[in-house]
């Protein structure tokens, strides 16, 4: 993470408020043949769009949270995927851990430096608690953000800090304190703006030589996987969650070729209506914990079908569980709940899951 210059700041706040005021007002004095065309935004409609909260806390509302309101908010909302005290790694990785007392004196995390350290937690590497109140203010829950009210942020930001031991159990986070918790933030000095893309007094990697002649023109590949180690930990293709850029070859099949994942599987004749499953599922978050044949943060559509088969009242059963969300039956990560699915939806995605997510 690295901070802005000063003249960075002003260079893009002063673009983005000329962009804003040039907006308004074009939409205020377009004529000819663009009359009627846009309109000024509103105060209101300003406010719900301007809610980033500055390192200087510009922008951060009034209002308190305490530690002990932060854990209740914490087990209800947050601890399904960062575990009860911040510190599971089976969804995302830990929120805290790694920082010591000594880096809360000196405002460098000396983990930082080990190349023996085994994870980089949330709390090693933020320097700005301000940092944790927006991200969780505009971000969280990952499955209906910006649903937290203004005391439950700042008492789930409490409560990250309590479990860091950067303020006390009892302690009640404000507006009013927040800047004297900054001073106690274990990497709030591990931020720099000296070196090559921030200082523009130096010279930054964009001031290379550029070089357009004798480039390759042919791929050559320089060394491979012998058939012999391809599956010797397993199949790499099932041990990689298949969502974002990074994709694993199928080392259960010799020479398999890198490619990417597997297509989303077309849509099934489903009566409940004619909507595609699959694409119901991708759009409602079901693939980032679920896959076709292998066991991610939850069961795989197969294991699904293969457990209810036969069971008549399987359709309507998973179908509220959908809906409201719950947990136990596969484990201890509960499944979060899905409101915003329409009725029509939740039955043909449960239908196309029981009949093998083809």
């Amino acid at each position: 993470m690295s901070r802005f210059t000063k003249s960075i700041r002003l260079a893009a706040c002063t673009a983005v408020l000329s962009g804003v005021f040039v907006g308004v007002a074009f939409a205020q004095s377009s004529k000819g043949g663009f009359a009627g065309i846009g309109r000024a935004a509103t105060p209101a409609e300003i406010k719900a769009w301007d809610i980033d909260v500055r390192p200087d806390f510009k922008g951060l509302p009034a209002g308190s949270g305490s530690v002990a309101k932060g854990q209740d908010v914490w087990e209800a909302k947050c601890a399904s995927c960062h575990g009860v005290f911040g510190e599971s790694t089976e969804v995302f990785t830990p929120i805290v851990g790694g920082t010591t007392k000594k880096d809360i004196e000196t405002g460098r995390v000396a983990n930082l430096s080990r190349l023996d350290f085994p994870q980089r937690t949330t709390l090693m590497k933020v320097a700005t608690v301000s940092t944790l109140w927006d991200y969780i203010n505009r971000a969280m829950p990952w499955n209906n953000p910006k649903t937290l009210t203004t005391e439950e942020v700042y008492a789930v930001v409490a409560y990250i800090l309590s479990l860091g031991e950067i303020v006390p159990d009892n302690f009640v986070l404000s507006d009013k304190n927040i800047a004297e918790v900054q001073q106690r933030m274990p990497n709030r000095n591990g931020m720099t703006e000296k070196h090559g893309l921030w200082d523009i007094k130096g010279k930054p990697d964009v001031m290379n030589t550029i070089c357009m002649k004798d480039c390759a023109t042919e791929l050559k590949i320089a060394s491979s996987l012998p058939d012999s180690a391809r599956d010797a930990h397993g199949n790499l293709k099932e041990q990689y969650r298949p969502i974002g850029p990074a994709r694993a070859i199928d080392t259960s099949k010799p020479g398999a070729a890198p490619g990417p994942a597997s297509a989303a599987p077309a849509a099934t004749t489903v009566a409940a209506a004619s909507v595609n499953p699959a694409e119901i599922a991708k759009k409602n978050n079901c693939t980032t914990c679920h896959a076709p044949a292998t066991k991610l943060v939850g069961p795989s559509w197969a294991e699904i079908a293969k457990k209810y088969k036969g069971d008549a009242k399987a359709a309507g059963l998973l179908a509220t569980k959908v809906k409201n969300g719950g947990a136990g039956v596969w484990g201890p990560v509960p499944m979060p709940p899905h409101p915003n699915m329409k009725d029509n939806e939740l039955s043909a995605v449960v239908q196309w899951v029981l009949d093998g997510a083809k």
